[in-house]
């Protein structure tokens, strides 16, 4: 992808509405809420939510379309790519986006998310 090309852009925690990064995609198009295909595993760091190639659950987010200037802005908060990778993933309707991805390795460590919704974070959707 060239340096002047827009990003789809899948957001699943902080960076939703009404959240607390959310300033910082604002000025992206907010194309519609979307859901992953069942195949992530969703968890929680406490504060924000970790997404996970592998596992069974449809993580439940927003589509939106970033310039270059705004992308590199998310990439900087998360930590791309020492921290989050920014990658390829699948949505329910079978159109890709891009992520933010954590390592694998954070999965045993953290609570799942296993209704796949950051934001609705009871004590029955993580076990």
């Amino acid at each position: 992808m060239s340096a002047t090309e827009n990003t789809l852009l899948f957001v699943y925690g902080t960076l939703l509405r009404g959240e607390a990064n959310h300033g910082l995609i604002a000025r992206g198009l907010l194309i519609r809420e979307a859901r992953t295909t069942p195949s992530y595993t969703l968890i929680s760091l406490g504060a924000f939510p970790g997404l996970m190639t592998g596992g069974s659950v449809s993580v439940v987010g927003e589509l939106y379309e970033v310039t270059p200037q705004i992308l590199a802005e998310l990439d900087r908060l998360e930590g791309h790519p020492r921290f989050y990778c920014r990658s390829l993933i699948t949505l329910n309707d079978s159109s890709s986006a891009e992520a933010y991805l954590l390592p694998r390795r954070f999965a045993a460590t953290y609570p799942h998310i296993s209704d796949g919704d950051w934001r609705s974070c009871s004590a029955a959707a993580v076990r």
